[in-house]
């Protein structure tokens, strides 16, 4: 078989090219399964993050930010460590962007605080002079649709396996039980905050966008 394949050098080629292609699944494929497994110590999205990732993405803040810290030491330098496949396990879609017109916020939750988000977001050029991006004065009155994001967390559950708790049902009554858990997480952020509106606001039950998104922007680490 072999002196036939030497003398019909396109089967030969073929050959090679199926056997190398064989070997490279079986080198590559398992490792590619590992890497994009959640890393340890990862959790869900909470309800209030998951919230602020909608409004990141109604906002398309992707536009201008990315979420992907290349392994280049300019870029982790700047930003930190680099992204691992597997701390995007439970983002759905994918926030990766491909511009850079502001940084990337992928390790953002590491060196911003509650109070510089308050202040980037009501006032850009208070907190960075250079900057060319619009205020979000509407974050701080808009109400937050947290009820929605508590059903996109039922959904990945039951759709993608998601480990949110049992607790998690698609039921009014189990979203009525939840609802003091996303209040106290988003007080715990209001506290830290100075906007004096928004803290009345939480303290009523309703959340405006700005915890939500702060929310979000401190979970990227």
């Amino acid at each position: 078989m072999f002196h036939w394949l030497e003398k019909n050098p396109f089967f030969f080629a073929v050959g090679v090219f199926v056997v190398i292609a064989f070997a490279g699944l079986i080198e590559i494929l398992p490792n590619f399964a590992e890497a994009s497994r959640p890393v340890a110590g990862l959790k869900p999205y909470t309800v209030l993050e998951l919230t602020g990732k909608n409004i990141y993405k109604k906002d398309h803040c992707i536009a201008c930010h990315s979420q992907l810290i290349r392994p280049f030491k300019a870029e982790t330098d700047r930003y930190g460590q680099y992204s691992l496949s597997g701390e995007y396990a439970y983002d759905r879609p994918f926030l990766w962007g491909s511009k850079r017109t502001g940084p990337d916020l992928h390790r953002v939750g590491n060196y911003r605080t509650t109070e510089w988000h308050e202040n980037h977001m009501w006032d850009p050029k208070s907190v960075v002079p250079q900057s060319i991006m619009p205020a979000y004065k509407h974050y701080f009155t808009n109400i937050a649709d947290i009820e929605t994001a508590y059903a996109e967390a039922v959904t990945v559950k039951n759709v993608f396996k998601t480990p949110y708790g049992d607790e998690f049902q698609p039921t009014k009554e189990a979203w009525e039980a939840h609802k003091p858990i996303v209040l106290a997480e988003a007080k715990a952020i209001a506290d830290d905050m100075k906007n004096k509106d928004v803290k009345e606001a939480v303290a009523n039950g309703q959340i405006p966008e700005i915890v939500a998104l702060i929310a979000y922007l401190n979970r990227l680490k």
